[in-house]
Formats: C-alpha cells, sequence, structure tokens
C-alpha cells in the first residue's frame, strides 16, 4: 500500500516538472511594429497672445464738460464718427470775439494802407497794422479749431471699449485718463516667443539639408485657442525681433490672421503652429515602444532578424502626434515592441506578431501622412 502511493506521488510530481519545464521553455508572443520612413513636415508650437491691429486712446484736446456720450459701449465705430460732445458755450464766444477782432484789425490795415500812398501814415505804423491783421487771423483760426476740438471723434475704425466718463464730468487738455479706447481687431496680430536655440538649430537644419523648406506656405501660421480647439483661419507670419531678449533669450515672431467674425480678442493666450520645413527621411517611433531607463535615456526593445529581443538605447526628438520623431538609434525596416515588454530580457527569443495597440495619428501635422509606421506581419515575426 506504502509503495503504491509512493509511486503515485512520485508520478504526480515528475508531471508537474515537466509541465514546468514547458512553461519555461515556451516562446513568448509580443506585438511589433516595422519603422518606415517617409518625409515629414516638422511644425512648432509656441506660445504666444493675441494683439489689436491699431489701438487708439480718445482723450480731449480742450477742457470742458462732457455735455453727451454718443456712442454705445463695445460697439464698432468708424472713423470720424463722433463719440463726445464737449461744451462749447465758451469756445463759441471766444471765436466770436476773436472774429470781431479781426474785423476791427482787418479795416485798420485798409485804412493805413490808402493813408500811406499820401504819406499820412507812417511806414512802420502800416506794418505794425498788418501786422494786427495777421495776427487776428491766426487767434480766428485758434478759436475755430478749439470750437472744433469740443466735438471728440474716433480717430480710427474699430471696436470701442468702456467710458471712462460720463455727462457731466469735467476733462482737461492733457490729462492722463482717455476717455474710451478704440482697438481696430480685423485683422488680429498674435506675438509668439521662440528660443534662440530652437532659432539657430532649424537654421542649422534648413543649411545642412537636413530640413527642406516648405515653399510657399513657409510663412503660413495655425493657431490653437485656450480651449484647445483649432482657429478656422491661417495666418502669416510677418517679422522676427532683431535682438534676443537678454532676461528670457527668447526672440518675438509677430504673425496676423484674419478675424471678421471678431472670435480673436486682445489679450488671449494662444499657440501657434508654424511650418519649420520637411524632413525628407523621418522616422516615427510609437509611442508604446519608447521607454526610460533609471536616467532618463530613451530606449526601445527590438527584434532582430533572428527574432531575439535586444534593448536599445535612443534618441529621440521631438512628438509628432502619437509618435517619437527619431534622432539615432534606429534603422527602418527593423521591428520595435509595443506589445508583451513585461515578458521579455535581453537575448530571448520571440514570435512577433502585427501589434494591435498601435494607431498612427499626427495630429495636425501639415503633409504628414499616418503611413510613417507600419503593423509587423506576421510572415516577418516567424
Amino acid at each position: 500500500m506504502t509503495l503504491t502511493t509512493c509511486s503515485i506521488a512520485a508520478a504526480f510530481l515528475l508531471t508537474g516538472c515537466d509541465k514546468k519545464t514547458v512553461v519555461q521553455t515556451a516562446t513568448p508572443e509580443v506585438g511589433t511594429v516595422t519603422l518606415q520612413s517617409q518625409p515629414v513636415t516638422l511644425t512648432s508650437e509656441l506660445p504666444g497672445r493675441t494683439s489689436a491691429w491699431r489701438v487708439a486712446e480718445v482723450r480731449p484736446q480742450v477742457s470742458g464738460v462732457i455735455q453727451k456720450r454718443l456712442f454705445t459701449e463695445g460697439a464698432d465705430v468708424k472713423q470720424g464718427q463722433q463719440l463726445y460732445q464737449i461744451d462749447e458755450a465758451p469756445y463759441r464766444a471766444a471765436y466770436d470775439k476773436a472774429r470781431a477782432a479781426l474785423t476791427t484789425a482787418q479795416r485798420l490795415a485798409e485804412r493805413d494802407q490808402k493813408l500811406l500812398v499820401d504819406n499820412a501814415v507812417s511806414k512802420q505804423q502800416y506794418d505794425d497794422a498788418m501786422s494786427a491783421y495777421q495776427q487776428a487771423q491766426a487767434d480766428v483760426e485758434t478759436a475755430r479749431i478749439n470750437l472744433a476740438y469740443t466735438k471728440v471723434y474716433a480717430p480710427i475704425s474699430g471696436r470701442i471699449g468702456r467710458s471712462a466718463v460720463t455727462e457731466g464730468a469735467l476733462v482737461t487738455n492733457g490729462q492722463s485718463q482717455s476717455l474710451a479706447v478704440v482697438q481696430q481687431l480685423d485683422p488680429i496680430y498674435v506675438d509668439v516667443t521662440q528660443s534662440s536655440i530652437d532659432m539657430m538649430r532649424l537654421r542649422r537644419e534648413l543649411a545642412s539639408g537636413q530640413l527642406k523648406s516648405t515653399g510657399k506656405n513657409a510663412a503660413s501660421v495655425s493657431l490653437v485657442l485656450e480651449d484647445g480647439s483649432s482657429y478656422g483661419q491661417a495666418g502669416t507670419l510677418k517679422f522676427s525681433e532683431v535682438s534676443v531678449d537678454e532676461g528670457t533669450g527668447m526672440i518675438t515672431l509677430r504673425a496676423i490672421f484674419p478675424n471678421s467674425e471678431r472670435d480673436l480678442l486682445p489679450g488671449m493666450f494662444v499657440h501657434a503652429r508654424l511650418n519649420e520645413g520637411v524632413r525628407s527621411d523621418a522616422i516615427l517611433v510609437p509611442e508604446q515602444a519608447v521607454a526610460r531607463d533609471t536616467t532618463g535615456a530613451a530606449i526601445a526593445w527590438v527584434v532582430g532578424p533572428d527574432n531575439k529581443a535586444n534593448l536599445r538605447p535612443i534618441q529621440v526628438d521631438r512628438t509628432v502626434g502619437n509618435t517619437w520623431l527619431l534622432r539615432s538609434g534606429l534603422r527602418a525596416g527593423e521591428r520595435v515592441v509595443t506589445e508583451g515588454l513585461q515578458r521579455l530580457q535581453p537575448g530571448i527569443t520571440v514570435s512577433a506578431v502585427p501589434a494591435t495597440n498601435v494607431h498612427v495619428d499626427l495630429g495636425d501635422e501639415p503633409g504628414s501622412t499616418n503611413a510613417a509606421i507600419a503593423p509587423a506581419s506576421a510572415a516577418a515575426g516567424s
């Protein structure tokens, strides 16, 4: 009885050992994608703020009491449209007084001119009369201008903000506070900043041929709004600052966007996407394939022609959609692992199958296609 029990136990033990051996020697299955090279248009996404095309502060040019406000706050106004009426009574009186003085000076000058012919007055007296007449003309013009300034007009067309004064307020010529502000919003500026280091890198890559110019679209700029949505119209890059900010090391770039619907308002925080150029032999690596070691360096598992997996250090440049733009460490045609990473050990033989967790999305990169990476075929992994 004891012998039979021991034999059965031994048989079970041996069976258990055989199953364990099978598990240990089974080839792990991993999902891979095959890298491909292709042209990819690269863009830079830079933070910035919107600013009005033109800004005009409305200020009084004569002193007086505001009698009327003739606009609606927040409305669009036209250049030359009257905005305020300042009490004109004292300026009309001054104008009438100047005209009366002009009439007197004119008659004296005409009389002395006739008397001068008969030598009844001296030349000096005649010259004084003519000088008084010309001064009176200037006084009338000054009074007329001041009277006209009692009507405050919009200096530019645009959208006017809130009024800083109400009827009955006393305003003075040269005061620091503006009465209102008019801003022209169509088109509108977008000022973004780029580091001088990135600017130099871009120029080097273009000069060396690593990047090719995108041609007529090189100055095209797209916009991402504060809520993450894309602005419907493209802008144009106009100029960059000629100097670098000493405190931040940044260069300001200015783009112009059409804004007929007034969707963009001054002071909004936005992100501008600028075309840098086309990299003709770009390799994009799925983000699932890129990991980091303890030092923070990028690494990836690569399946070789002998179906053995090995860990390889790589260098990546930037993200393009949900992929990484490769700088070095991998070549087109190589297979990288995106599924089953937890089963891998250096040098282990694997069974590579097409990856199911990779969906290539290059975002809004103009000129890019979704063929930058492709799942490895079953034949490639066999």
